[in-house]
């Protein structure tokens, strides 16, 4: 009788701990995670410690995001203004005296090496959350402007930085918040237009636009490279069409079922560059084939279907456009990954989530989840 009543208060007590946790996203989370830690453990075998550093990561992730869940979003929404204002005056510091590698400027040391631009990824949909939260029912046009001000100085500092990846990631993110507050098509729509006009312009001019000594306005060499490199990777097959041409030999040689775990020929002999990071979806793609890839791809759909559920029914205004942001972030990072490693995107530095190796990405991953997590736990709460 005792033993049964301590039984029952040992889970009772526990039980509080993981109340915040949702269990669809949970799932989705781990049935990624276990694709990662496999991936890696292939991948990156003879690459020293990356499979152990890897799941190191992943539980810091785990518990960052098991903390964050527990934290209600209005005390989430107490952080908006510090913590974007602490983003923008540390890429103000990158800017002026920040550390450069391999000819970017974007870390600081401030007794340790940070990347600023990452708190940018959380921090820019948290503050346009709270600033269309604090104009509930009275949105004006000018309220949008004041939104683009306010995403367009962190992303400009990113871009000078230059790193195009975490600029659009950040770009997506606070445009995501400005979208679900209920931005106009005809702000959306002009600038979609002239987007698509350019590209089309970029690929019939192709031969003109990327020919030796051409320079385009606006763009960084490296990323007038980038872009011509994607339109025509045989130009330099040996140099910068070599990533975009080994990563579509590897995703064409995985076939269907593909060759096998542990049995990646361009994984192994070393032909993919950058295998456990940026390009683990081609290491993938090549021991798990177009099977592997198509349940990959449904785990992202069903977590990016429910961060959007958990968005809808979010109870407060600060609450859907946090969670929808939060979800559209995962969205970025899996479909910019690959689509640069299939060739149909420009290479940029982004991770493919929970799969490639990396620790500062992987943090700001498991505060997305904990953030999904806490709205989602709160909307239980109102509900009850």
């Amino acid at each position: 009788m005792a033993t049964h009543f301590n039984k029952i208060s040992l889970r009772r007590r526990i039980a509080p701990w993981f109340a915040g946790i949702d269990g669809p996203l949970a799932f989705a989370v781990f049935l990624l995670a276990c694709a990662g830690l496999l991936t890696m453990y292939s991948s990156g075998f003879d690459h020293g410690t990356r499979f152990e550093d890897h799941a190191r990561n992943m539980l810091i992730a785990g518990t960052i995001m098991f903390v964050v869940a527990q934290v209600p979003p209005q005390r989430l929404m107490a952080l908006a203004v510090p913590l974007y204002v602490l983003g923008v005056t540390l890429l103000v510091g990158v800017a002026v005296f920040g550390v450069t590698k391999k000819g970017a400027r974007r870390w600081l040391n401030i007794g340790v090496t940070i990347q600023p631009s990452e708190i940018l990824k959380i921090a820019m949909p948290l503050m346009l959350a709270w600033w269309f939260q604090k104009r509930e029912g009275q949105l004006r046009p000018l309220d949008f402007v004041v939104a683009g001000a306010l995403l367009a100085v962190p992303v400009g500092l990113i871009i000078k930085q230059p790193d195009l990846g975490t600029a659009l990631l950040v770009l997506t993110a606070g445009m995501s918040v400005m979208f679900f507050a209920g931005m106009s098509w005809k702000l959306i729509v002009p600038p979609v237009v002239l987007g698509l006009v350019g590209v089309a312009l970029v690929v019939f001019f192709e031969p003109q636009l990327c020919a030796d000594g051409v320079r385009w306005p606006v763009l960084h060499d490296y990323q007038q490279q980038r872009i011509c490199t994607l339109l025509d990777p045989t130009r330099d097959p040996l140099g910068k069409g070599f990533h975009i041409i080994q990563g579509m030999i590897a995703i064409g040689s995985g076939g269907v079922f593909g060759m096998g775990f542990m049995q990646g020929t361009q994984t192994h002999l070393e032909f993919i560059p950058e295998r456990t990071t940026d390009f683990i979806f081609a290491s993938f793609s090549e021991e798990f084939g177009l099977l592997g890839n198509l349940l990959l791809i449904t785990a992202f759909i069903f977590l990016i279907l429910r961060g959007l559920a958990i968005a809808l029914e979010a109870p407060t205004l600060f609450s859907r456009l946090l969670a929808g942001a939060a979800t559209m972030i995962f969205f970025a990072y899996a479909f910019v990954n690959m689509g640069m490693v299939s060739g149909i995107l420009p290479v940029v530095g982004v991770p493919l989530p929970f799969i490639s190796y990396g620790g500062t990405a992987m943090v700001t991953l498991g505060l997305a989840l904990g953030i999904l997590m806490s709205i989602a736990n709160s909307k239980r709460l109102v509900q009850s």
